[in-house]
């Protein structure tokens, strides 16, 4: 089967958790045998076709007034309004992922984000008689923010200029032959409001990375929380420092990795200057987990489905989670200490108050769950995935 595969962003230019879960399905097709193309978007420059790890790469330069992914400063409120209304509907973007489609010729198309492309890209596979399938992947498609997050907590009710702005979205998902979401939070959000109206839908969850395995405890004796991600608001990072200002003076330790607005992480290590917190920036998962005892997964906003969860179970590591957006459909999955409510860090600290008080039962690797493997497993994603495509085929083998 040609599969052609769409997200804003791809490998090696990573920011976040759709990136890594598009490129480990990419290449789990391709290992089955499949003939696998990604398109994704770059900042500069004509159309570059490349070979990664054996798939084509269409990267397409943004047709837009910028380029939004990795700033260190948020750009002028009138400039962001004028690049959420040429990403409502991209004319160029459209157009230039047309001529790929007539080279490709694929039997699906696979799209998943779709920021900085716009859904104009379904209108050309429309034209062309072409399977659609989309993954949600986050909350683009009816917030502007593409989180459901605004001034400190989840948008319960869609802003005026959300409903506006993303009223072509709705009209453009009935071109969709199938929707695919990562979670059943993020589903139920986009059919309550009308979108994918007929469309068949099904929660497929991603894969879990293989190079993330579990290890030995770690060494150190104090107990040593973990914290990867963008350091932002939306991720709760102000939440798992204000608990751990409630923990006692020793006996812990707290990693964080990841990096996020420059101005807000300064703010935040130095209102915070702690001796027990490591700041790591960027480090390759491998090395952060084999680091820490107790992950926390302390997201404010509805997210989808953190894939720091998906490998903190893979690396053996015991949780604690907020119970915000689909974290609880698979915290389950987890050796977990317990659970809370986003945003109450009170709660949070006695979580982690507990775990020091017993840190042997905690510092240990856990093993994942057989059931674990069953929905997590390329081979078990991939067939899922299959499933949903061949749904529009006419052979059930996968050729035309």
């Amino acid at each position: 089967m040609k599969i052609l595969i769409v997200n804003t962003l791809y490998p090696p230019d990573v920011m976040g958790g759709a990136e890594v879960s598009v490129s480990l399905l990419a290449a789990a097709f391709m290992r089955n045998g499949h003939q696998v193309a990604v398109v994704c978007l770059q900042e500069a420059g004509d159309v570059s076709i490349g070979n990664r790890n054996g798939i084509r790469t269409y990267r397409v330069q943004i047709d837009n007034a910028y380029w939004p992914f990795g700033q260190d400063r948020k750009p002028p409120p009138f400039e962001r309004l004028r690049w959420h209304l040429r990403d409502t509907w991209n004319r160029p973007a459209a157009k230039r992922f047309g001529a790929i489609l007539d080279a490709e010729k694929p039997d699906v198309v696979h799209t998943n984000n779709l920021t900085g492309f716009s859904v104009s890209l379904w209108a050309e596979a429309k034209r062309r008689n072409l399977r659609i399938v989309h993954t949600l992947r986050d909350y683009s498609l009816i917030c502007k923010r593409s989180t459901l997050f605004s001034k400190g907590s989840t948008c319960e009710q869609r802003c005026l200029a959300c409903t506006t702005m993303t009223m072509p979205h709705l009209y453009a998902s009935r071109m969709v032959d199938a929707v695919v979401s990562n979670s059943q939070y993020v589903l139920d959000r986009h059919l309550k409001l009308g979108f994918f109206p007929d469309v068949s839908h099904r929660v497929i969850y991603n894969i879990a990375d293989s190079s993330v395995r579990p290890g030995p405890p770690n060494s150190d004796a104090d107990m040593t929380f973990g914290f990867i991600g963008r350091i932002e608001p939306e991720k709760g990072i102000d939440v798992v420092l204000k608990a751990v200002s409630l923990l006692p003076d020793s006996r812990w330790q707290l990693t964080t990795a990841g990096k996020g607005i420059e101005a807000y992480e300064r703010e935040l290590r130095g209102r915070y200057d702690n001796q027990r917190i490591k700041w790591l920036g960027f480090v390759k998962p491998t090395e952060f987990y084999s680091t820490v005892d107790v992950c926390l997964i302390s997201s404010v906003w509805p997210e989808p489905l953190p894939r720091t969860l998906i490998e903190s179970i893979n690396a053996g590591r015991a949780t604690i989670c907020s119970t915000a957006g689909g974290i609880p459909e698979i915290s389950h999955f987890s050796t977990s200490l317990g659970t809370y409510e986003p945003s109450d860090f009170h709660e949070l600290a006695k979580l982690m108050k507990q775990a020091i008080s017993e840190a042997p039962k905690w510092k240990k690797a856990f093993p994942s769950r057989p059931e674990f493997a069953a929905s997590f497993w390329r081979e078990a994603v991939t067939r899922q995935y299959l499933d949903v495509y061949l749904a529009g085929t006419p052979n059930a083998d996968g050729e035309r």
